[in-house]
């Protein structure tokens, strides 16, 4: 928090500030909720330089941060944190590093008599002296006239005001409880209290004004009634300082802790060497953000010992050096010339599907099998590719409100900055892992999609995708889109669905549970390039990802069982027969057909796609034969 308090009211992993509770996103604490500040006041001055950047971010993720959130973008760094934080006492400068924040919403209500009140305006205190135990932090009434002993605990008003624009405001009681107007007895702040008297039709609160008696239920504020009991957005963005823009959208009424409130737009790409690239261009690319501006051979002398990057140069010339610079100007920006973003899983695909595998290094090493892919895979695979080591790295661009980003149409829902300017950094994270690649043969993927494509199963799933998009923006977004925009394509649906069938077999083999694994998909490219693969890696911010037990599945007569298993097991669902026969008939927008969470369903820090483009009859032949990929199981 800001201002006088300790500044530790909680703490989160970095994932969650990736994902989950981000750059203006509310938090709900124990006992009040914050809203995580923009990164101007974000401070580094404290932690260690080494702790401060996260370096060697892969080249084509870099493109596709620009891409999205702006050229300025110089590098990612990972929330400030110090390792001995947990360790100090008293009131230590380094307690106050970590992502900063500010109690939000600004009303509270006492859980004694129900006033109503904001934070500033004096009627709440708050402690915040027990250093080592931050959830006790608390806001309290101290003037409540039904108080017993301790002074009773005040909390959020739990309504909020937020709009498509991403805009968040507080819920305006005062104006509410007045219909519109101020309150007839002249006070500008009149004491106000909420009282929740629950009920199974919604919300049932009830503000009362107790100067001039008014009254109003909060119910008035809920759909097509809240257009026209609730202002105008006022545009404001308190995150950035409670910074305000001209906006005029419809507000809408949400109450803290809802889901839409804040949807993260992240990408993330694997650190993979390029095949056969020459060492000192690829450094080059590597650390293109601190050699972009390279004003010359001549200053090269003097900047390899003040730019900690050029000392990955040590052993060229500053000629040699130079002459990369330059070529890698020539060749420009890649991707410059399109307007969509880089596809972040090609680099990894040309990798994974070279015929010599690069050299080993701490960030990504990979081998195969002697043996090559098991005899008995031998129709099912092309190749298996155990991944012993490999880092990915993760870049939070922006978030949106109310409507969840789209991945495929990353500019369809208003995107929200960051900071007030343009920054020179995002909000970044790394993990390290190991993983197996498999790839299909281009054969077998061709003969299905030939069979799939004109049936009507196929054709099922692709209406849905239609009625799931139109369904999903066209009430909040202005102008026209192309509902069928952002089809992953019949092959997507085989490779995903056979990915969460190995994934649950595989979790029960290998020592980590299935939330601690993710999965990538190598499908056909925008520009139609075919692929087919998967990989299935660890996930997850310790060294519980590198323990070798993912590895280990791909030795040949483990793959074979694992394999096996998981495609038997696949012909038969306890919620058989509505598991097999479900198919999204309209006016169904789900997007999924013969699947659930018994049978092929995940968590979600594992499944790339939510839990969408789930299918077990386009695998295995639990319906038509014909429409499985695999017609004849191992």
């Amino acid at each position: 928090m800001n201002g006088k308090h300790y500044r530790r009211v909680g703490s989160a992993r970095p994932s969650h500030l990736m994902f989950t509770s981000g750059v203006g996103a509310l938090v709900d604490l124990p006992n009040f909720s914050v809203l995580v500040q923009g990164l101007d006041e974000w401070q580094y001055g404290a932690v260690p330089a080494e702790l401060q950047t996260i370096v060697d971010v892969p080249p084509h993720l870099m493109r596709a941060v620009r891409k999205l959130a702006g050229r300025s973008i110089k590098e990612l760094r990972p929330a400030p944190w110090l390792p001995e934080a947990d360790q100090l006492g008293g009131n230590d400068p380094a307690l106050r590093v970590g992502a900063p924040a500010v109690p939000f919403p600004g009303w509270l209500r006492c859980t004694a008599c129900d006033e109503l009140a904001p934070i500033a305006s004096k009627a709440f205190g708050f402690e915040n002296s027990r250093v080592r135990r931050p959830h006790d932090a608390r806001f309290f009434h101290a003037n409540c006239g039904r108080k017993r002993g301790r002074a009773p605990l005040a909390v959020a008003a739990r309504f909020v005001l937020a709009c498509q624009a991403g805009h968040l405001d507080d819920f305006p009681y005062v104006l509410f409880v007045h219909g519109g107007g101020s309150c007839p007895e002249g006070l500008e702040n009149p004491r106000l209290r909420m009282e929740d008297h629950g009920g199974m039709l919604g919300a049932n609160v009830q503000i009362t004004c107790l100067a001039c008696n008014s009254r109003r239920n909060i119910r008035q504020a809920l759909g097509e009634r809240g257009r026209e009991n609730l202002p105008f957005c006022r545009g404001r963005h308190p995150h950035l300082g409670n910074h305000f823009e001209e906006c005029g959208n419809e507000a809408k009424l949400l109450i803290v802790g809802a889901s839409n409130q804040w949807f993260a737009q992240t990408l993330s790409a694997l650190a993979v060497p390029k095949p056969a690239a020459d060492e000192l261009q690829l450094k080059v690319e590597t650390h293109w953000a601190a050699l972009e501006a390279l004003p010359g051979l001549e200053m090269i002398p003097y900047l390899r010992t003040v730019v900690p990057a050029l000392r990955e140069f040590e052993k060229w010339s500053d000629e040699q050096l130079w002459d990369a610079v330059q070529a890698r100007r020539t060749a420009g920006e890649p991707g410059d010339e399109d307007d969509a973003l880089p596809d972040l899983l090609a680099p990894e695909w040309e990798v994974f599907t070279a015929d010599r595998a690069p050299d080993p290094s701490d960030d990504f090493t990979i081998s195969r099998s002697a043996d090559g892919v098991p005899a008995l895979l031998k129709n099912l695979f092309d190749d298996v590719v155990q991944v012993e080591r490999l880092r990915e790295v993760r870049a939070l661009a922006g978030f949106t409100r109310l409507d969840a980003p789209d991945p495929e149409d990353p500019d369809l829902v208003a995107r929200v900055k960051l900071s007030r300017s343009d920054p020179s950094w995002l909000p970044g994270a790394e993990v390290r892992g190991e993983g197996i690649f498999l790839r299909l043969p281009e054969e077998l993927m061709r003969d299905w999609e030939t069979r799939v494509e004109p049936s009507p199963e196929m054709r099922q799933h692709f209406e849905a995708y239609g009625r799931f998009r139109a369904n999903r923006y066209s009430d909040r977004i202005k102008g026209g889109f192309d509902p069928f925009d952002g089809w992953p394509g019949e092959r997507y649906i085989a490779l995903h669905t056979l990915s969460h069938l190995l994934i649950r077999t595989i979790a029960l083999d290998c020592g980590y549970n299935a939330a601690s694994l993710s999965e990538r998909i190598y499908t056909t490219s925008r520009d139609g390039e075919p692929r087919a693969g998967i990989l299935i890696y660890t996930a997850v911010p310790d060294a519980e990802g590198t323990l070798g037990g993912l590895v280990s599945q791909a030795e040949p007569r483990t793959l074979e069982r694992l394999v096996r298993h998981a495609l038997h097991e696949a012909m038969r669902c306890s919620s058989d027969p509505l598991c097999a026969e479900r198919l999204p008939h309209a006016p169904a927008d789900f997007l999924h057909g013969a699947a659930c969470h018994v049978c092929l369903f995940l968590s979600e820090t594992t499944c790339e796609r939510g839990n969408r483009f789930l299918d077990r009859r386009f695998v295995v032949p639990i319906d038509d034969p014909e429409l499985a990929l695999f017609r004849d199981l191992p």
